[in-house]
């Protein structure tokens, strides 16, 4: 048993009769009434996001779980296909354990959360950025460049996202797995 002074991201715990990973929290000190913790939740068997509220000092069932490396091999339209860097072993998950699997390209080693009372995989944490090709994006048009101004460009994964102008196809830009965010240009 833990307590909410233990609340951090990646915690999982059990809540209404499901696993939750902990992927946002607020310690919370009004200036009247008692402490409190905000947090976000996401259950590891389906995927659903929602917020709750814990007392400050309420207890939480906290689950036991190892990491390990995996290396991520393929996807065949319904499940995600990995394997252990240790053994070897090959697991796959379904789409709704991993936060997001569009920036994911093959190759890409994770973190893969183990529940150790029955050693089934709960949740796949990402790198915390990704560098991934630009392979359709509009041009820029020269001038535009007064304000922070972005367009939408496709990158290898198949994934959307935001860059600046000067962006263009061919290029390698770093991606922030958390928010799914422009960070910077790669150069090689």
């Amino acid at each position: 048993m833990a307590s909410t002074s233990d609340i951090r991201n990646g915690l999982c715990i059990r809540y209404n009769h499901d696993i939750y990973k902990i992927i946002e929290f607020l310690h919370v000190k009004p200036g009247k009434g008692p402490a409190f913790v905000r947090t976000k939740l996401k259950s590891v068997t389906t995927g659903k996001v929602i917020d709750n509220t814990f007392s400050a000092g309420h207890k939480i069932d906290d689950v036991r779980v190892e990491t390990h490396k995996f290396q991520f091999l393929y996807h065949d339209g319904e499940f995600y296909h990995f394997m252990n860097e240790a053994d070897y072993t090959q697991i796959r998950l379904l789409e709704a354990a991993l936060d997001r699997p569009d920036l994911m390209k093959e190759g890409e080693v994770v973190t893969i959360l183990i529940n150790t009372e029955d050693n089934m995989p709960l949740s796949v944490e990402m790198p915390a950025s990704v560098v991934l090709e630009v392979t359709h994006t509009e041009p820029g048009v020269k001038g535009n460049t007064a304000t922070n101004a972005t367009k939408p460009a496709t990158v290898e994964t198949g994934a959307e996202v935001n860059v600046p102008l000067f962006i263009n196809e061919g290029d390698k830009i770093k991606i922030e797995t958390a928010k799914g965010t422009y960070k910077e240009r790669v150069k090689e």
